[in-house]
């Protein structure tokens, strides 16, 4: 706990009365705007997760309450040292309290500069060891607050690519877990071994390793960059939607995760942005350095005017982990509410499959199972509810009949799932265009299973390089052989373009989103996906390919000539051309 003022001001040499009534009022003043700042920060959990607008201004108030908390104790901190008490580890919670603001502001709105800040504070807690000191004290709910900032800290160099920070980071959390641990009998240890597990598997989840000339592990971000998607052409007709609102729901059992985002969510997650500018250095400073506090000044308030790009860089997107029926159709409900004119809702879900029970005579949007839905949270008179019999369709399920009130407005789906076939069966009630991109149901047994290492339809939508590498079974690249592929594969990625918006037969549904870049890059991938799949000698049945909803020509596309030429020659330069059919035989 924090001093009290009175508590503060009796730190100070000699009685109460010998205290200089300028000191007192800086004593109580800081006390003012910290309780105010605390108060401020534990609201925020009690505003809505969804909706564009309600939490905007209550997030204003308490950014504003942190400047001025944060320049405070940076103009008086003589005083706060001697007369109230002030320890290194309180100014460090404070810094961390603005680090999780800056986070859940990049949250609510995508915007990935609100990371670097988040990233600018925590770094300055470690850099200037503001938590060094509580291990020397005899108070294990302050060592679990040192703890926390790792594992929160952790979560933005995860998001920002840091790896080899994270790497040093988690090397420091085990360490702390370890003395914590063994100096206090605590319950928790478990929780956070289990922590320290789930981000160790987090950054070995990616199947590929790109090596330097000295071997060491360079690490690429996926986010989209100026020139890596392909650019409209004179004379292309598309449509001028825009990608506004994602959900990116993960519900996969035994999927790699930390901190409530699983692999997908975070590989879709970076398929969803555009890489940040100005991105925030790394601070190799080690822990028990000392630097001056007053090196270091607070970025600018977000309550101050600055400079708004002309448009959104990324669309807004709620991640939601296992969400439970009631708490998807809230979220959908809200972005649909909320959707602009002119504006795309994109839905992504990696879930694990619900297959019907039974056959009907009338297969409808309910008959084809879905996928799964949390039920922990749904229960009824205290017992979760179960179907009473084979008839009554599965409750805890998102059936594709479950979207169709949602495709009054431009929506454009991606399911990765085992049951991604049940979306197929899709109708295009109101006129609105309408996209389904579904992952293969099955893979290829003699195929290694890295689903727990997240899926392969996912991973080549955020990455068709490393997807593509890893049915060839290669683990590791040369820097330079990568960027001559990633280089090739621009190439392909414009020739998929010239054929989606060339195509006579393609539904048109697919133009009117290919307007919009992120959408544009995901439609090109999947192609790309499909047409590599066809040819790959494991993949045979025909649920081991992707499907869309409209179907897409496939001799125009998926199984065009000169798309099969290009994949072929990927596959030589890398020299895996083994593992390719030459694309003459039909695949059905």
């Amino acid at each position: 706990m924090l001093n009290s003022p009175k508590d503060a001001v009796m730190t100070g040499v000699g009685a109460e009365d010998d205290i200089p009534l300028g000191e007192r009022k800086t004593v109580t003043d800081f006390c003012y705007l910290l309780d105010k700042s605390k108060q401020l920060f534990n609201g925020l959990r009690d505003l809505p997760q969804y909706g564009h607008k309600q939490w905007q201004s209550y997030f204003g108030r308490t950014f504003d309450v942190y400047t001025k908390l944060w320049k405070f104790q940076q103009q008086h901190r003589q005083v706060l040292d001697t007369r109230y008490g002030l320890k290194r580890w309180q100014i460090g919670e404070v810094a961390s309290k603005i680090g999780q603001l800056y986070y859940h502001y990049y949250l609510r709105t995508s915007e990935t500069s609100y990371l670097n800040e988040a990233f600018s504070f925590y770094s300055a807690i470690r850099q200037r060891s503001y938590y060094y000191q509580v291990n020397k004290e005899d108070r294990p709910e302050l060592v679990v607050k040192k703890l926390r900032y790792y594992a929160r800290f952790i979560v933005v160099c995860l998001l920002l690519n840091k790896m080899d920070l994270v790497k040093v980071l988690v090397k420091e959390l085990s360490e702390e877990i370890e003395d914590y641990t063994q100096r206090f009998n605590t319950e928790d240890q478990l929780e956070w071994n289990l922590v320290l597990q789930e981000v160790a598997a987090f950054v070995e989840a990616d199947p590929v390793l790109i090596l330097n000339d000295d071997n060491t592990v360079l690490v690429k971000s996926n986010r989209l960059h100026e020139g890596g998607v392909p650019q409209l052409e004179p004379g292309m007709v598309v449509g001028q939607l825009t990608l506004a609102d994602a959900l990116i729901v993960g519900n996969c059992n035994n999927q790699v995760k930390f901190s409530e985002l699983t692999i997908d969510m975070f590989r879709m997650l970076q398929a969803l942005e555009r890489e940040p500018l100005n991105l925030a250095t790394q601070i190799t400073t080690k822990p028990g350095t000392l630097v001056r506090e007053d090196s270091y000044t607070l970025p600018v308030s977000l309550t101050e005017p600055s400079e708004k790009p002309a448009k959104r860089e990324n669309p807004h997107k709620y991640l939601l982990y296992k969400p439970t029926f009631s708490q998807l159709y809230t979220f959908l409900s809200a972005s649909f509410k909320e959707l602009p004119a002119n504006s795309v809702l994109l839905v992504y879900l990696s879930a694990t499959g619900v297959f019907p029970t039974g056959r009907s005579e009338y297969e409808g949007p309910y008959d084809f199972g879905g996928v799964l839905t949390n039920t922990n949270r749904d229960v009824v008179n205290g017992e979760t509810v179960q179907k009473r019999n084979q008839a009554q369709k599965e409750m805890h399920c998102l059936h594709p009949g479950d979207l169709y009130p949602f495709t009054r407005k431009p929506l454009f789906i991606i399911v990765d799932s085992s049951n991604s076939t049940a979306y197929k069966n899709f109708s295009n009630l109101f006129g609105q265009p309408l996209v389904c991109l579904l992952s293969p149901a099955v893979y290829p047994k003699s195929m290694q299973d890295q689903s727990q290492r997240g899926s392969l339809f996912t991973l080549f939508l955020y990455n068709p390089l490393m997807g593509f590498l890893s049915i060839c079974g290669l683990t590791s690249m040369h820097q330079g052989l990568w960027e001559k592929a990633q280089e090739f594969l621009g190439k392909v990625s414009h020739d998929i373009g010239q054929m989606l918006t060339s195509s006579r037969a393609i539904d048109q549904a697919f133009l009117q989103f290919y307007g919009d870049e992120f959408l544009r890059l995901l439609m090109v991938r999947f192609v790309f996906c499909c047409a590599t799949l066809r040819l790959h000698k494991l993949f045979q049945e025909a649920q081991s390919f992707p499907e869309s909803y409209p179907q897409l020509p496939k001799q125009e596309m998926v199984e065009n000539s000169l798309l099969q030429k290009r994949v072929l020659e990927l596959a030589a330069m890398l020299d895996v051309q083994n593992l390719f059919s030459d694309g003459m035989l039909d695949n059905y």
